[in-house]
Order: structure tokens, then C-alpha cells, then sequence
């Protein structure tokens, strides 16, 4: 099966990146694609770091499909849509006779024979075992460079059941095309509702709606001098100095992490140097939302915070089964968490964005910052105290600007010392933490896809020096954990996932003996 997907990958792979860039020259002398003007813009400076060899980073998105793969109309609705979008039409070019060149996206002319992929897989491996074969590919894609003289996309499709799908197509993305929020908000604007054909779903919004808080409410019973007033002022300026405070010591906590002044110890997780570069395994497994939310609604904190919880109990028993250790032993590694820090638009604008082949004024790009959050390795006997520390380390990290100030500080640093510098800190930090975490929330109805029921979606990523990496994405009842884990430090990933489903079976077992209690 290696053989033929190699062989139908070759001539994908004909041309290497400096080709394009030494083009760029002759071509601005011709008048053609690498013209100034319509149509090209730079790489953002998150982009351009995402260019670098040790964060040459890939999204890979698998979406299972309710129905088998009528290709045509697949071809047909990426060629009305996705390929119109102004960033998977375009290819990033560098002008050679430029002091300090830096790339930019130039438009380019789509040809989708070079996007969309059938690999030629052995039938008799994809009858015996499908979702060992869909999961053998998807891994094997770690290991294949993307021809960057095209745009940097490919579809993948897979025309045959799985145990949880009828079919199902992967989506590979290179980062520098955007962040994992702004490709999966393009995605769904790709599809429809099943239940209105010709209506865009809805994503859940963020956050609860503002209310009005404690200084409305005492300032319409108080006059501007009351006591009232000056205690809402005096609560203010508390926070604020909360604020400030918390911000100063992540701030601090991360510039110790990325100058490898601070370190997560050596763990079973933490991956060993070069590890960016190793081949990747993504598996991934169904939790039920609805027992999330049981969770949630009981414990009075957010789905995330459930699922950091899950994350802590699980990780929690996979290193005490592994390593045989006292249960007694406390361990902290910490975890890299992104944060997209540019406002999506909507999927109305994408859809416009897609139809019209132009920006539309709608933000786009990578604007990403870094927090830091610890996951504590620890036997309780209290499943519950899992996610009550997480809520208490998440609502932490709310009262800071972490994300922000790093942000800032890698443009500033990539501005004043160049790209190679930022990406240095930037992997210090990566390499002095442990792992990776995202969570994500999708539509909470179905959705079509070019005619094409979607039944899960399961996100992640590879190319960062992490040996382990957790994505949760929902979508309507149910969330989809996947794991991207270095293959030879994790031969056993399905055991890994087994200690999730546990963990959360567990803690919502304990959740609801809470309640059985309360009444």
C-alpha cells in the first residue's frame, strides 16, 4: 500500500520550493503572477514562522461522511468555493533580488487534479481492517512533504466504510495558510444545514452574553458619591492589579520557559529532541458531549474545564499504569495552548470571501499567542477533584494577558532581530513544555458537505516539537478526541485513548452521585 500511495505522490512532489522563489524575480519582470498590486499580500509574521523548519507545522482534518463520495460533485462545489478563496489559490513566493526578502502570497491558477487525491489502496487491507487502513494513511502523511509551487492544500479522498462513517475525506492544510479556528470556520462555510439545503449553519459564539454587572447595579441605586460607588471603584482597581500581577508572572513564567531557564521534567510524555520531525500517529475517539455538559452543569464551570479535567485524570492514569510508580507522586508538565487572538469572520463573509475570489475586507491569517497551562499528574480518589483544579487553573489564567503579550513580543522580537530569533523562542518554549491542547467547538446541527451528510470531525496537527497532542472538537452531540502521538514513543495511543473514556465515564459517574446526594 506504501508503494502505490508513493507512486501516486510522486509527481506531486516534482518541484521543490526554491524553484517558485527564483521564478518570482523573471516573473515581476514579465508583468505576470508575481506582479505588485491585486492579489498578492505577505505572509503574516506567524506565517512566516510557520516556514521554519522546526515548525514547518500541517493541519490535518478527518470528516466522516454519512454517505459514499459522489467526486464529481466534490470537485465541483471545491472548485465553486474552497478554491476560490483568496489564500487556496495562491502559493508564497520570495523575490530573490529583494535585500531581506520576505514571502508573500501571489495568486495562482488552481488545477484541483493536483488537490484532490484517491489513493490507490490495497482493497483487501480496506475491507479486512478500514479503520486501521484510514488511520495508517492519515499517520503516513506526517512523513510526505507538500509541493510548495502550488497552493498549499489537498483533499484526500477515502470512498469506503469505517466502523462510525459511510465514507470520509482528510483535509491537510500548511499552517501558514491559518489558524485551526479560521480553517475549520471556512470549512463549514463550505457546507450546509441538512436540515435547510441552502441555508450556512451557525458556529456557538464564545462566551455568554455581557450582562450588566455590579457598578450598574450600584451606580442605579447610588449616587455617583455613595459608598457603593467607591467600592465598585475599589473592586476595580483590585482586579486591575490582579490583572497586572498574574500577567507579569506568566509573562515572566515564559520567558524563563523559552530561554530554557525553565524546564518540564522528563516524563513518559515530554518528546526527545528532533521529535518535530519523526513520523506522527492520529488516532481519535467518540466522548459524549451530553455527559460533558452533565459535568459541567453540575460542577458550575465550563465545558473546558471538564474536558482539562479528563485530561488530567487520564494522563494520571496512563503514567501510574506505565511507569508502576507511588500514586503518592505529584508531577506538573504544562502545555502549550494557542490562541487565536484575530477576530474570525463570520461565515457569511467566507462564503462571500469564497464566491468572489476577493478578501472582502474580512481579517485573515495567522494571529496567534501562547499560554501556558499546567496539567497536574496525580492519583485521587475523588474523580471530581480533576476538573476542580482545572476550573481553578483556568479561571487563573483568565485573569491574564498572557497570550497577548506573547503575541506582541514575537512580532517585536521578529521585527527588531528577524525571524530566526522569534523562531528560536519560540522553540525553546515549545521544547521546555510537555504538550500540546486545543479545543474546539463546531456546529451543533448537522451539516452537508457538497451534498455529503458529515457524521464527525476530527482535527489536528504535526510539525511542532511535541511527542503528544490533544484536540477536542465538537460537533452536534458528540466530541471527537484526537491524539497526534510520536509513534515510537507511543506504540500503545489506543490504550491512551481508553484512559480518556474512562476518566470521563468516572467523573460523570461522580457527578451525578453528587446530585444523587444533594437530593
Amino acid at each position: 500500500m506504501t508503494e502505490r500511495m508513493d507512486r501516486r505522490r510522486g509527481s506531486a512532489l516534482r518541484k521543490r520550493p526554491s524553484a517558485i522563489d527564483a521564478r518570482y524575480a523573471r516573473e515581476t519582470e514579465r508583468g505576470g503572477g508575481g506582479k505588485t498590486g491585486e492579489g498578492e499580500e505577505p505572509v503574516s509574521p506567524t506565517g512566516r514562522l510557520f516556514r521554519e523548519p522546526h515548525f514547518s507545522c500541517y493541519i490535518v482534518s478527518v470528516f466522516g461522511l454519512g454517505a459514499r463520495v459522489d467526486l464529481a460533485g466534490v470537485r465541483a462545489g471545491l472548485e465553486a468555493t474552497l478554491a476560490r478563496h483568496p489564500r487556496f489559490c495562491s502559493v508564497q513566493v520570495v523575490d530573490e533580488l529583494e535585500e531581506d526578502a520576505r514571502p508573500k502570497w501571489v495568486r495562482t491558477t488552481v488545477n484541483l487534479d493536483d488537490h484532490v487525491i484517491v489513493p490507490d489502496l490495497d482493497p483487501t487491507a480496506t475491507s479486512a481492517d478500514p479503520d486501521r487502513a484510514l488511520e495508517h494513511y492519515v499517520s503516513s502523511l506526517s512523513t510526505l512533504p507538500m509541493d510548495h509551487s502550488r497552493p498549499l492544500w489537498e483533499l484526500h479522498v477515502f470512498d469506503f466504510p469505517t466502523s462510525d462513517a459511510a465514507a470520509a475525506v482528510v483535509l491537510r492544510v500548511h499552517h501558514s495558510v491559518g489558524d485551526g479556528v479560521s480553517l475549520l470556520s471556512l470549512f463549514i462555510a463550505c457546507t450546509r444545514r441538512a436540515a435547510d439545503p441552502d441555508a450556512l449553519p451557525e458556529l456557538p459564539t464564545t462566551g455568554a452574553p455581557r450582562r450588566a454587572g455590579p457598578a450598574y447595579a450600584l451606580r442605579s441605586r447610588h449616587s455617583p458619591s455613595s459608598w457603593g460607588a467607591l467600592a465598585v471603584l475599589a473592586a476595580w482597581v483590585v482586579s486591575l492589579l490582579v490583572l497586572a500581577w498574574h500577567t507579569v508572572v506568566d509573562v515572566l513564567c515564559f520567558s524563563a520557559t523559552a530561554t530554557w531557564m525553565l524546564r518540564d521534567p522528563p516524563t513518559l510524555f515530554k518528546g526527545a529532541e528532533g521529535v518535530e520531525f519523526r513520523p506522527k500517529r492520529f488516532v481519535n475517539r467518540t466522548l459524549s458531549l451530553d455527559d460533558v455538559k452533565y459535568v459541567k452543569n453540575t460542577m458550575n464551570c465550563t465545558v473546558n474545564d471538564v474536558l482539562l479535567g479528563v485530561t488530567s485524570a487520564a494522563l494520571s492514569r496512563f503514567y501510574f499504569r506505565k511507569t508502576g510508580e507511588s500514586g503518592r507522586k505529584s508531577i506538573k508538565v504544562r502545555s502549550t495552548l494557542l490562541v487565536n487572538l484575530r477576530k474570525t469572520p463570520g461565515l457569511h463573509a467566507l462564503a462571500t470571501m469564497m464566491k468572489s475570489g476577493k478578501d472582502n475586507w474580512a481579517e485573515w491569517g495567522n494571529r496567534l499567542g501562547y499560554m501556558i497551562l499546567p496539567f497536574h499528574i496525580v492519583h485521587g480518589d475523588d474523580p471530581l477533584e480533576y476538573v476542580r483544579k482545572a476550573t481553578k487553573v483556568a479561571r487563573r489564567k483568565k485573569s491574564s494577558m498572557e497570550s497577548i503579550f506573547t503575541y506582541w513580543s514575537a512580532s517585536m522580537i521578529m521585527k527588531f532581530f528577524g525571524i530566526k530569533a522569534a523562531a528560536s523562542l519560540c522553540y525553546g518554549m515549545m521544547r521546555n513544555t510537555t504538550l500540546s491542547f486545543s479545543n474546539m467547538a463546531g456546529p451543533t446541527e448537522q451539516v452537508v458537505f457538497y451534498g455529503h451528510p458529515i457524521v464527525y470531525i476530527a482535527p489536528s496537527v504535526y510539525g511542532h516539537p511535541h511527542a503528544l497532542t490533544m484536540h477536542y472538537q465538537s460537533y452536534m452531540n458528540i466530541i471527537k478526541l484526537v491524539l497526534a502521538t510520536e509513534e515510537e514513543q507511543f506504540p500503545d495511543a489506543h490504550e491512551l485513548l481508553d484512559d480518556f473514556a474512562v476518566s470521563l465515564k468516572l467523573i460523570r459517574e461522580a457527578a451525578s452521585g453528587k446530585n444523587t446526594g444533594h437530593t
